[in-house]
């Protein structure tokens, strides 16, 4: 909901830290597995206890994100970079919830069970939303140059990344806020399914 107002705001200077960091020879498929790195960190950190510490380098995953994409656009984009860093989005968006889960399988585990079907269904519903939009030759730029079709919805990646902060803030309600957030998650992939069907329908 909230990810094409971001990007107008993040944009303009990760284009241009992304045009400085392409001219020193690193390549946007290295800041992609950077980014995963620091997600996957996080998530370990999440799982030994420490949600606090994971703040660091969780939200230095999502800088890397970002960047690799103005990297990329300064560079030369291609595409299996585009599907290297939808992959590793996924992997990461899965890693975090299941961390609070084996931090806390008790307390955790039903809500992030729920959650994490949530995250499947509404990635499913964007993946095949995307290659619709591709097979019928779709394109937007309302949330930037992205290598397959990205349709919004009322969570998208802003959304995600403001709840995992959330959670690493109040660990202690982790159960409630995925319940919540993952309720929101089917929500979102159900009307995306409501829009194909009215485009893709005929």
């Amino acid at each position: 909901m909230f990810d094409a107002a971001a990007r107008r705001l993040i944009d303009p200077p990760l284009n241009a830290v992304g045009r400085r960091v392409a001219a020193l020879g690193v390549s946007a498929n290295q800041i992609t597995l950077l980014g995963l790195a620091l997600g996957l960190l996080s998530a370990a950190m999440i799982w030994a206890g420490a949600p606090m510490a994971a703040l660091l380098p969780l939200l230095l995953s999502r800088l890397a994100d970002g960047l690799d994409g103005a990297v990329a656009r300064a560079s030369s984009k291609s595409d299996f970079g585009g599907y290297l860093d939808i992959a590793c989005d996924f992997l990461f968006y899965g890693a975090v919830p299941l961390a609070f889960v084996l931090m806390d399988p008790v307390a955790n585990g039903a809500a992030g069970a729920f959650l994490l079907a949530s995250f499947y269904f509404n990635g499913t519903s964007f993946l095949g939303y995307a290659i619709l939009a591709a097979k019928r030759g779709m394109e937007t730029s309302s949330q930037g140059s992205k290598s397959l079709y990205f349709s919004n919805g009322l969570l998208e990646g802003t959304e995600t990344i403001g709840f995992f902060v959330l959670l690493c803030l109040l660990p202690q309600h982790f159960s409630t806020l995925g319940w919540i957030f993952g309720t929101l998650c089917f929500a979102t992939a159900t009307l995306r399914m409501l829009a194909a069907y009215k485009i893709f329908n005929d």
